[in-house]
């Protein structure tokens, strides 16, 4: 199985490719989608979605994994960011790919075992977990790497937004 995780935003997407094979986690590719500060946010929006098709077409994943959104604070940047989440989702059903959803507590809990696992501990045991040498960078590549391990980890392989529509 191949998983493409996505840690959505506007400015920065994050992705991550991983194989799963034998209960093997292997990382195929990672790192992330920057978009112009000076482009129109539409134009943003497009260049994620563009290259989120690319990454699919490259990998042929069997599903896209996107991190759920939790602020608390900036409505304004959710927003943004919700749109580019609302991209990754739309890009996996033009792909009819089955698109799965984690809070960052179960991502944090299935790569740490600990849900409230700082930046340093999630990087740390995703190297570990895909036998990287280094740490991933930048965060937003290794956030996406954490949600494709979660998904390796979580067996959840049948409930997942239908594609096409929400379940």
């Amino acid at each position: 199985m191949i998983i493409l995780g996505i840690d959505p935003g506007y400015a920065i997407t994050g992705f991550g490719v991983i194989r799963v094979r034998d209960r093997r986690l292997t990382a195929l590719d990672y790192g992330v989608i920057k978009t112009e500060v000076h482009t129109s946010f539409p134009e943003r929006l497009l260049a994620i979605d563009q290259a989120l098709a690319e990454l699919s077409s490259r990998y042929q994943p069997d599903c896209f994994v996107v991190e759920e959104l939790f602020f608390s604070r900036n409505t304004t940047t959710a927003i943004g960011t919700a749109q580019a989440r609302g991209v990754a989702v739309v890009a996996a059903a033009r792909a009819f790919l089955p698109v799965y959803e984690y809070t960052p507590m179960q991502v944090k809990l299935a790569v740490t075992g600990y849900g409230r696992a700082d930046k340093k501990q999630m990087q740390e045991m995703v190297r570990v977990l895909l036998r990287l040498k280094e740490m991933p960078k930048p965060d937003d590549a290794a956030d996406a790497l954490a949600v494709a391990i979660c998904h390796a980890h979580s067996g959840n392989h049948e409930s997942h937004l239908a594609v096409g529509g929400y379940q």
